[in-house]
């Protein structure tokens, strides 16, 4: 058993997998409260796109900022209750949308929703690291991985969808009830999800016996600061297929737009495939960047094969479902290789806090991206965002080599300090 667990047997793993994925699917879910609303958020409150886009920098700036706090709370007072306090605080942001009466109310509901969203990454994976045996954790984190994938495609439908049969007030509370459903179960089930802060584990140590150092330790880490890195890269590239995809594979290969806006559908399809993949991959292999680079460098060619402007129409959709494919199966293991480098410094009992600061990378990138990226699109240059996108996974499987290399030389040297 892994050091960094507390005992389990396959069904009580399956249950914590299934419960986080559910979580974690749920603060996806609200990560597309606001944009399928836009067209009547804007129509209402009379807005323009830049206002409407502010909201998600809201969400995001205060969800990163959220994040790297949080998990000094997880470390302290255990996931759970971190957890729960996440999904009932999305559930309350969508009551204070759907009360909403000015832009600062939407601002407001924008700020709740960040606030709800920025535990996640922490408490899950602090749970998925206390609560699953080590050999089923590349399928943990693949769940983790698809589930969100999942949210965001469950939000987009059930947003708009709603608003459009009835209205937006409407579809805020139908979101509310979804957290509040959510929040029910994680409750009645919250034994599963029993953990506490520092708790004392048994095995072996192979994985998780690393000193327990200051409360800010992990900022002296230079293995730490490139996950960071890692993240804040890989999701700026996720930011401009997000935000620009249609209207890139719109003007470069002249696709009508209700085609185009379906490249961003193949690439999260892609991805979930590649997350499922990823997840029996990552489960084989210790040194997670050895998976990590090959994907990435997948994704990076095709980007490139996109940005050439010379692939043929009917493959663009297959194309930019590879470009997913290759990011969803390094999902797994990016996820491995930050366990592997926190726990090779720092001990399990860090993982809230290096989990809470790395993934804050995550809305940071997102937040970022379309401050980097639409200028040149508003300028006419629709394939440069491509090469960049490209570029950016270079730059991102770079740093997982270099933190896997690092983090071998850290076990390696434990290793002999220990013969």
């Amino acid at each position: 058993m892994s050091a960094t667990t507390i005992g389990t047997t396959g069904r009580q793993d399956a249950e914590v997998i299934g419960l986080i994925g559910l979580a974690h699917g749920t603060s996806h879910f609200f990560h597309l409260m606001l944009p399928p609303l836009f067209p009547w958020l804007m129509a209402d409150f009379s807005l323009s796109y830049t206002e409407a886009g502010f909201l998600m920098t809201v969400f995001f700036v205060v969800s990163g900022i959220g994040q790297a706090l949080a998990g000094f709370v997880v470390d302290r007072i255990g996931a759970r209750p971190v957890l729960m306090f996440g999904i009932g605080t999305l559930g309350l942001s969508a009551l204070v949308l759907a009360a909403a009466s000015s832009y600062g109310g939407l601002l407001a509901a924008a700020a709740v929703a960040g606030i709800g969203n920025s535990i996640f990454h922490p408490a899950d994976f602090t749970l998925l690291n206390r609560r699953v045996s080590a050999g089923r954790l590349g399928h943990a984190f693949s769940v983790h991985g698809l589930s969100g994938n999942l949210g965001w495609a469950a939000g987009s439908v059930v947003m708009a969808g709603v608003a459009a049969v009835s209205s937006w007030r409407t579809a805020a509370l139908v979101a509310a009830l979804v957290g509040l459903a959510v929040f029910a179960l994680l409750r009645l089930r919250r034994r599963v999800l029993a953990d506490t802060a520092g708790a004392a584990v048994a095995g072996s140590g192979r994985d998780g016996s690393g000193p327990v150092a200051g409360a800010f330790s992990f900022l002296r880490s230079g293995a730490v600061w490139l996950c960071f890195a890692f993240f804040l890269i890989t999701t700026g590239a996720f930011g401009v297929l997000q935000n620009y995809g249609p209207a890139i594979l719109h003007n470069v290969y002249a696709l009508a737009l209700s085609v185009a806006s379906m490249g961003l559908t193949a690439y999260l399809l892609g991805s979930a495939l590649g997350m499922v993949v990823g997840g029996f991959v990552g489960a084989r292999f210790e040194d997670s960047d050895f998976v990590i680079a090959p994907a990435l460098a997948v994704s990076a060619l095709t980007a490139m094969m996109l940005a050439s402007a010379m692939s043929p129409t009917v493959a663009v959709l297959p194309l930019m479902g590879l470009v997913g494919f290759g990011v969803g199966v390094a999902g797994p293991s990016r996820d491995l290789l930050v366990r592997r480098a926190a726990t090779a410094q720092f001990g399990a009992a860090a993982y809230g806090r290096v989990y809470g600061f790395v993934y804050s990378g995550l809305d940071i990138g997102l937040a970022i991206s379309p401050l980097v990226f639409g200028p040149l699109l508003d300028a006419g240059r629709y394939t440069e965002p491509l090469v960049g996108v490209a570029a950016l996974q270079v730059a991102a499987l770079l740093m997982a080599l270099s933190v896997g290399s690092g983090t071998r030389r850290v076990r390696a040297a434990r290793s002999g300090v220990r013969q």
